[in-house]
């Protein structure tokens, strides 16, 4: 199976411990990825989004849960309330709920899936490249390692 939008039911049976409505995967050694994250961090005034590194057991559990390949970190994956969304879709649904202005970015989903999202499979290949990775997950700092599983 691709990693493509899909319906799964993936955090029913979960622990209490994965039973945030809105979860992001992340690749966690990607420089990139790290500063998304603290950019959602930063301007999710709700504390609505809680985050795992796709290489974390959790992620992989989630990702094993949702039905997707555990060894593809090519994108970020949203978990909310059991629908799982991949790379442009993901990304603009995060967006959504993060402070004004970026719920405008949201507009950008007229845009027919196919272009949106390889735009973001380009920047996705080129990621390492672009803006390096690290050796190890990003540390939350005490405040926000409860938005953090595991």
């Amino acid at each position: 199976m691709g990693m493509e939008e899909s319906n799964h039911d993936a955090l029913k049976n979960g622990s209490s411990k994965m039973s945030p409505s809105s979860i992001v995967l992340i690749d966690g050694i990607c420089n990139l990825c790290q500063g998304a994250t603290k950019f959602i961090v930063r301007h999710d005034h709700g504390g609505r989004f809680h985050f795992a590194s796709l290489q974390s057991h959790t992620g992989q559990k989630l990702l094993a849960r949702g039905g997707f390949p555990t060894d593809v970190i090519n994108t970020i994956v949203l978990i909310q309330n059991g629908n799982y969304y991949t790379k442009s879709t993901a990304a603009l649904r995060i967006s959504r709920h993060l402070k004004f202005p970026w719920p405008l970015v949201y507009g950008l989903i007229i845009v027919p899936r196919g272009i949106r999202d390889a735009i973001y499979e380009y920047v996705a290949r080129h990621r390492y490249r672009w803006f390096g990775k690290s050796d190890q997950c990003m540390l939350p700092s005490p405040e926000l390692k409860e938005r953090f599983l595991e």
